[in-house]
């Protein structure tokens, strides 16, 4: 007779509705982190011009850190209790990051890198008041440590850009 697995209860000194507000939150981040990952990915396949060695290589290390959190992300969600997104349709549902069906000229594609950047970090520090009041300090290290990337990669496509 085999025994019957027992679900043992989540117990991490954060509350039911705060994990779910929190995981809520952090699919949001996911669904954002995942988008600009395939959009830096598609960009790095499809650059050309004068830039293209630095643009390439840039994208290149851009899109591995992106892979790499995106694991990251989804398992602090597991870790709350909550089953991470994973269908394309449902990012798309989530993401603040729209599609890029064609291919820009390199100009372009460093200024939408800019903007997803950007939506990604306000992303993350939307989730902030959630995990504070969740007192979840694991999730609010995660978020700081996101919003450094993405506000510091903003800033070097940005610099591409202009002369600030």
């Amino acid at each position: 007779m085999q025994a019957q697995a027992q679900s043992l209860p989540l117990n991490i000194g954060i509350d039911e509705e705060a994990r779910q507000e929190i995981a809520s939150g952090l699919s949001r981040l996911l669904a954002d982190t995942y988008s600009l990952y395939l959009k830096t990915h598609y960009f790095h396949w499809n650059v050309t011009g004068p830039m293209f060695t630095s643009l390439h290589a840039m994208f290149e290390l851009q899109y591995t850190e992106l892979a790499a959190a995106v694991d990251i992300i989804a398992e602090r969600i597991r870790s709350l209790g909550v089953f991470a997104p994973g269908s394309y349709s449902t990012f798309a549902e989530l993401s603040s990051i729209p599609e890029t069906k064609d291919v820009p000229n390199a100009e372009e594609m460093v200024r939408l890198l800019v903007e997803g950047n950007e939506a990604v970090a306000k992303t993350a520090r939307s989730i902030f008041p959630a995990a504070e009041r969740g007192d979840d300090q694991s999730t609010l290290d995660m978020l700081t440590q996101r919003l450094s990337v993405h506000e510091k990669t903003a800033w070097m496509l940005r610099s591409i850009l202009t002369n600030q």
